[in-house]
C-alpha cells in the first residue's frame, strides 16, 4: 500500500470520529462474513475435490476472488490501524493530525494489482493491473463484491452436494432392493424390459453421482432475478427421472409377485369359466339339434367350436408357474383372465340365439292354454269355431317340425276369435240385465 493521495477539505474531529466508527463497524462485518466463508463446509470440499467443467472454471475465478478479499481486508485493516493509532494520540487533535486523517479515511490508497485479480467481469487469462487508487468506501465496495462472488460458487455447490449425492445414495440402495426382488421372480436383463430398465438406470445414477461430485454447479438453476449469493436451487431433472422410472419397474415387480402369490388360485378360476364355456357351447350344440328337429323355417344360427386357442394358453400359464416364470406369467394371466369372460358371455349369447325359437314356441303354447282357460271360465268352451280354431293352432305348436311362424299366426286367430266372443258375451250380459230392470220397474 503506498501512501494516501489528497483527501479535499480537512475534517472536523467529530467528523473523523463518525469516519472511524462507520469504518470500525464495516471492518468487524468484513471480517465476520471472511471468517464465515472461510469455515464454510463448501468451500473445504471445493478445496478438496477433483473438479470439472463449469464448477472447475468458476472455482478458479472464485478462489481469485478469496484471495483478492484477503488482500484488500490487510490492506484495510493497516490503513483503519494507522488511523485508529493516530486519533488516539490527543483527545484533542492538532489541525495536522486531522489533516493526517482526512488523508487516511477520505484520501486514495495505492492498492496493488494483486488485489484486484478477482475484480468481478475480469478475465482469467487478463493480466491484472499494477496498481488501483481506490478510498476506503471504495475498497469496501471492492471486497463486498469479491465476497459475493465467491460466497455464490460455494453455497451453490455446498447446496447441490447437500442435497444430490445423498439422495442419489438412497435411491440406489433401493434400486440394489428392487433388483434382488426382480432376480427372485425371474426378471432378468435380455429376458424382461422391466429388468433392461433396471440396468440403464443403475449407470445413469452411477454416472449422475460422479458427475456431480466432480461438476456440481452444472446442477445448479439460479433463481431468476435474485441478486443475492446462492440463490437458486439444485437441478434435480435427471435425479427424478432415475426415480420414476424405478417406482415404475417396482410397481411391475409387486405384480409380478402378486402373481406369485395367487397364481394357483387365478389360474383354477380360469379353468372353471373356461369349462364353463365349454359346456355352455355344448348345450347349445345340443339345442340347435333340437330346435332344428322341433323348428320348421326358422334361421338357426351356427354354434362356434370351444375355445383351444385359450385351453392352449392356459396350459402355456401353467407351464410358466411350474417352471416359476413369474414375469411371463403376469401378463399373460391378465389376457386370459379378459378374454375367458368374454368367451363365457359369447357361449351364454349362442346359447341364447339359439334356444330363441324354443322360447318363442312355450311363449305361444302358454298364450293358447291361458286364453283357453278364459274361454273356459266365460262359458265358451263349447263355442264351435273356438274349438276349431284352438285345435288347428294346437296342433302346429305339438308337431315337429313345428312352423313358428303359421302357428303364431294360428294362436292370433284364435285369440282374436276369443277376444269377440267374449265382447259379445259381456254385450249380451249387459242387455239381458237391462230387460230384467224394465220388467221390474212395471
Amino acid at each position: 500500500m503506498g501512501t494516501a493521495g489528497p483527501a479535499g477539505e480537512v475534517m472536523s474531529r467529530e467528523e473523523a470520529d463518525r469516519a472511524l466508527e462507520r469504518l470500525d463497524a464495516e471492518h468487524e462485518a468484513v471480517e465476520s462474513s471472511l471468517l464465515a466463508l472461510q469455515d464454510h463446509a463448501g468451500r473445504r470440499l471445493l478445496e478438496g475435490a477433483r473438479l470439472t467443467g463449469t464448477t472447475a472454471h468458476r472455482w478458479a475465478r472464485a478462489e481469485t476472488a478469496i484471495t483478492s478479499l484477503w488482500n484488500g481486508f490487510e490492506t484495510y485493516s493497516r490503513t483503519l490501524e494507522r488511523a485508529r493509532e493516530l486519533r488516539a494520540r490527543r483527545r484533542w487533535p492538532s489541525r495536522d493530525d486531522l489533516a493526517e486523517l482526512t488523508r487516511l479515511l477520505r484520501g486514495t490508497l495505492t492498492v496493488s494489482g494483486g488485489a484486484l485479480a478477482g475484480s468481478p467481469g475480469a478475465s482469467l487469462t487478463e493480466s491484472p493491473k499494477l496498481a488501483e487508487e481506490l478510498t476506503l468506501s471504495r475498497l469496501v465496495e471492492r471486497m463486498n463484491e469479491w465476497y459475493a462472488q465467491a460466497l455464490d460458487v460455494v453455497a451453490a455447490a455446498d447446496s447441490v452436494w447437500s442435497a444430490l449425492p445423498a439422495r442419489i445414495d438412497l435411491l440406489a440402495a433401493e434400486l440394489g432392493r428392487v433388483r434382488s426382488l426382480a432376480h427372485s421372480v425371474g426378471v432378468r436383463p435380455g429376458e424382461h424390459p422391466a429388468a433392461d430398465d433396471l440396468e440403464r438406470t443403475t449407470r445413469e445414477l452411477t454416472a449422475l453421482r460422479e458427475e456431480v461430485v466432480a461438476d456440481p454447479l452444472a446442477f445448479w438453476t439460479p433463481t431468476s432475478g435474485s441478486g443475492a449469493p446462492g440463490g437458486g436451487r439444485p437441478d434435480t431433472t435427471r435425479y427424478d427421472n432415475a426415480a420414476r422410472t424405478l417406482e415404475d419397474v417396482r410397481r411391475e415387480i409387486d405384480a409380478v409377485l402378486a402373481v406369485r402369490q395367487d397364481a394357483e388360485t387365478r389360474l383354477m378360476t380360469l379353468r372353471d369359466v373356461l369349462s364353463r364355456a365349454d359346456r355352455t357351447l355344448a348345450e347349445a350344440r345340443a339345442a340347435r339339434g333340437e330346435v332344428l328337429a322341433k323348428i320348421a323355417a326358422w334361421d338357426v344360427p351356427a354354434v362356434s367350436g370351444p375355445p383351444t386357442a385359450l385351453q392352449e394358453q392356459l396350459a402355456t400359464a401353467a407351464e410358466h408357474r411350474r417352471h416359476a416364470r413369474w414375469h411371463r406369467l403376469s401378463p399373460l394371466l391378465e389376457s386370459l383372465e379378459e378374454r375367458a369372460d368374454e368367451e363365457l358371455e359369447r357361449a351364454r349369447a349362442e346359447l341364447s340365439a339359439v334356444t330363441a325359437p324354443l322360447a318363442v314356441r312355450a311363449e305361444l303354447r302358454g298364450r293358447l292354454d291361458a286364453y283357453k282357460a278364459k274361454v273356459a271360465q266365460n262359458g265358451l268352451a263349447e263355442d264351435r269355431i273356438l274349438i276349431e280354431r284352438y285345435d288347428a293352432a294346437r296342433r302346429m305348436l305339438w308337431s315337429a317340425p313345428c312352423d313358428l311362424r303359421a302357428a303364431e299366426e294360428a294362436v292370433l286367430r284364435y285369440q282374436r276369435a276369443a277376444q269377440e266372443a267374449l265382447a259379445q258375451r259381456q254385450r249380451d250380459a249387459r242387455h239381458t240385465a237391462g230387460g230384467a230392470m224394465n220388467m221390474g220397474a212395471e
